[in-house]
Formats: structure tokens, C-alpha cells, sequence
């Protein structure tokens, strides 16, 4: 989740943690003897990622970018690269999971 904060500082990216965390659980889900995630919230999820991949990239070189702490409303400043190659990360990790899905309904289908 991407929140433009309003204030001293206009324009400055927050982005959270969780929505990275919930990808991540969505993704583990996904494991040997379980059934894989959602196709629909993937795709959602997927949107996000892009989304917020896009925001981070668009910002100018003087924007500063804060991350929210796991069940917290606390933000610390982060570094926009690191955020930005993580966020990357997730979503490649997500179009993944996505491509599995497709892979093993193609295979149903088949069958």
C-alpha cells in the first residue's frame, strides 16, 4: 500500500510492509501439499506490486521513502534503492506464483 503523505513534506512516499508480508504468506501458501493462492487475489496483488514498483521509481532523486514497521502505524526512513529492488523481488516472486497457477491449469485441462 502506497500512502502520499501530506504535511512538511509533500510528496513523500510511505509504503508499507505488510502488503510485501501478506505477497510473501500469499506465495508460501503455495507450498508442497497445499493448495495454491487465489488466482484472483494474485492478480490483485500483482496490480499492487506493479503500482507501487512504478511510484517508487517515478519519485525524484530528493523524494525520501518511509516503510511502515509490521503492526505498527511507526514509519522509518528506508533506503529508496533497497525498497525499490525489494519491491521488484515481490513482484517477480508474485508473477511466478502466477505463472504456476497457469502452468498447473493448463495441466488440469489436459488431463
Amino acid at each position: 500500500m502506497i500512502i502520499s503523505a501530506i504535511g512538511k513534506e509533500p510528496g513523500v512516499l510511505l509504503t508499507t510492509q505488510q502488503e510485501q508480508m501478506s505477497s510473501q504468506a500469499l506465495l508460501r501458501e503455495g507450498g508442497e501439499g497445499s493448495t495454491l493462492p487465489d488466482k484472483e487475489e494474485l492478480n490483485r496483488k500483482i496490480k499492487e506490486q506493479k503500482i507501487v514498483v512504478d511510484e517508487i521509481s517515478n519519485l525524484k532523486k530528493n523524494r525520501k521513502v518511509y516503510r511502515q514497521q509490521p503492526n505498527s502505524n511507526i514509519f522509518f526512513l528506508a533506503d529508496k534503492t533497497q525498497t525499490l529492488s525489494e519491491c521488484k523481488i515481490t513482484l517477480d516472486e508474485l508473477k511466478k506464483a502466477h505463472q504456476e497457477i497457469e502452468n498447473s491449469e493448463k495441466t488440469k485441462t489436459k488431463k
